[in-house]
């Protein structure tokens, strides 16, 4: 498999699995850093990641009865930087026109 093909399929399953992995959890205002960062030191640890950076868009919440809300995806802004040899792809998952978006940005 060329690099920058291996490099754009493990920033886009990567995007996948995060999804999937977190939505759902419970979360709040005051724990979104810490998801965020949780979100973060899970992912870093995979294959190929160089880079990520999570933002958990907390006006997205609606807070039920006992204080908290579930993470939802159009809550991630998500940028994640994959490099497989001296190939490097940059993807998204961010809330495009309502709806949770994963793209590639560039590869290089």
């Amino acid at each position: 498999m060329e690099k920058k093909t291996q490099a754009a399929f493990e920033a886009g399953i990567k995007l996948g699995a995060l999804y999937h992995q977190w939505v759902g959890t419970p979360i709040s205002p005051a724990t979104a850093p810490s998801v965020e960062q949780a979100i973060q030191n899970a992912v870093s640890l995979q294959p190929y990641v160089e880079d990520i950076k999570v933002r958990i868009h907390t006006e997205h919440m609606v807070l039920n009865s006992f204080g908290y809300s579930e993470l939802a995806g159009k809550m991630f802004d998500v940028t994640i930087t994959t490099k497989v040899g001296n190939a490097t792809c940059v993807a998204e998952l961010k809330l495009e026109e309502d709806y949770p978006m994963m793209k590639i940005l560039e590869i290089r």
